[in-house]
């Protein structure tokens, strides 16, 4: 399941808070989920700020005083090699390398002066980097231009840019360092860096940077590594989760010596890399099991969210039948007890029965639907509603009925209607003396 620091996030941002975690190495969640917060939730600005800050870059959100790039330079078991130049030989040259001593120290004592005084006057421009790329680009024209194009592949980014390559690739990152007022700088690059051997070497088995300390890049990645001399190279990689220098290699070196430093301190540190790299991959397993894992309780929930739904659909649906029943038999109680008072009413108004030896009185003899027979007697100037009201009052006839005559048959027309809006009286419609009426049902009609 997800962890309490996940909660209320969405899955796209629990996605990238995981993985912003495995790209900065930063364990609090808590911490992971502030940074990508104060960048909007958008991760490539998140990482390459927090990137920035382990290398002195001020952060956007922080600003700390300007200072410059930093990894991890401090670390006592950092492999160093350093090619010194070689010794004068004969007396020849010990006469030579005398004679140009006064000279030399002279010179680089008056440069160093005239250095440190314009910084007085007019501030390094190499301290402000204005476009890092174009710097990176500028160093590969002016290499390609001097040297050919038969070099090691340059890494076309900034340093900032190389170091989370390669702690993402989990690569080897060398640093080269570019020194064009070194006297040793145009050997290296003629003769050791563009030999086929080590371009292969460095193509195959690691990214390559490269600038010149001329350039406001090159100077601000001088500045965090603090080399000697030149040429200068730094073997930088992924260790303890820290972009850290593992190898410095300065002066003018061989390519089959370059071949087997390099080699040297890839073989000594690539345990480190193995075991990133399976961390790397613990982590992903982890963070896999975990997302199958929420993915599982939400289809679970889903599942039980959809058993509930329909739980309340068919108790809302049971509801409504039993309404509906309700209201059905509230709608027939209510029909009897009209039909009931109606029966009633025409009951009150109904003439009062003849006599017997009243000569205009008329016995009818009703035959209805159950198979009963009524009897009653009424005047003959009395109209063929006075009947209908009398068999509609009785408990045993039915809401709907007709009155039919025998001989001939016929319907007598006891309700009011187009073809007789006033119904006739019993002498007009036949009857007289004795008569048996037949009461057919219509209410199913």
């Amino acid at each position: 399941m997800a962890a309490p620091e996940e909660r209320d996030l969405t899955q796209e941002q629990t996605e990238k808070l995981l993985q912003f975690q495995d790209l900065t190495g930063i364990e609090s969640m808590d911490q992971c989920r502030h940074t990508l917060e104060q960048h909007n939730w958008n991760i490539e600005a998140a990482v390459q700020d927090r990137l920035n800050e382990q290398e002195g870059v001020p952060s956007v959100f922080n600003p700390p005083p300007s200072r410059p790039l930093q990894v991890n330079t401090a670390d006592h078991r950092i492999y160093s090699y350093v090619v010194s130049r070689p010794q004068p030989r004969g007396l020849l040259g010990w006469g030579y390398y005398l004679i140009m001593l006064p000279f030399r120290f002279t010179y680089y004592t008056i440069l160093d002066i005239f250095r440190f005084a314009l910084r007085f006057i007019r501030p390094d421009p190499r301290s402000r980097v204005t476009d890092p790329v174009g710097d990176i680009v500028s160093f590969m024209h002016s290499f390609e231009e001097k040297y050919g194009r038969a070099h090691p592949v340059f890494y076309q980014g900034t340093y900032s840019q190389a170091l989370n390559d390669a702690k993402r690739e989990l690569r080897f990152l060398l640093v080269y360092l570019h020194g064009d007022d070194h006297q040793d700088s145009d050997e290296f690059c003629r003769n050791t860096l563009c030999a086929p051997e080590v371009i292969s070497l460095i193509n195959t088995r690691m990214l390559f940077w490269a600038c010149s300390t001329n350039k406001p890049e090159g100077y601000r990645v001088s500045q965090a590594l603090r080399e000697n001399t030149y040429p200068f190279l730094a073997m930088i990689m992924l260790k303890d989760r820290r972009m850290t220098v593992v190898g410095r290699l300065e002066g003018l070196i061989q390519p089959d010596d370059l071949i087997n430093q390099l080699t040297f301190i890839m073989d000594a540190n690539q345990t480190y890399l193995v075991s990133e790299r399976l961390e790397r991959e613990e982590r992903n397993q982890t963070q896999v099991l975990r997302q199958q894992q929420d993915e599982a309780y939400l289809a679970s929930l889903r599942a039980d969210q959809e058993k509930e739904r329909k739980k309340r659909e068919e108790r809302e649906r049971k509801r409504r039948k039993e309404e509906e029943v309700q209201q059905q038999k509230l709608a027939e109680e209510r029909r009897r007890q009209n039909l009931q008072e109606e029966k009633e009413r025409k009951l009150e108004c109904l003439p009062p029965e003849p006599s017997a030896n009243d000569p205009e009185s008329v016995k009818i003899i009703f035959k209805l639907p159950n198979d009963t027979r009524v009897e009653r007697r009424f005047h003959s100037s009395q109209s063929l509603t006075v009947i209908h009201d009398f068999l509609f009052s009785l408990k045993e006839s039915p809401e709907k009925f007709q009155i039919e005559a025998n001989f001939p048959r016929r319907v007598l027309p006891c309700v009011p209607s187009e073809e007789w809006p006033n119904p006739p009286t019993l002498q007009e419609a036949g009857l007289s003396h004795t008569e048996v009426l037949f009461v057919q049902d219509l209410t199913d009609e």
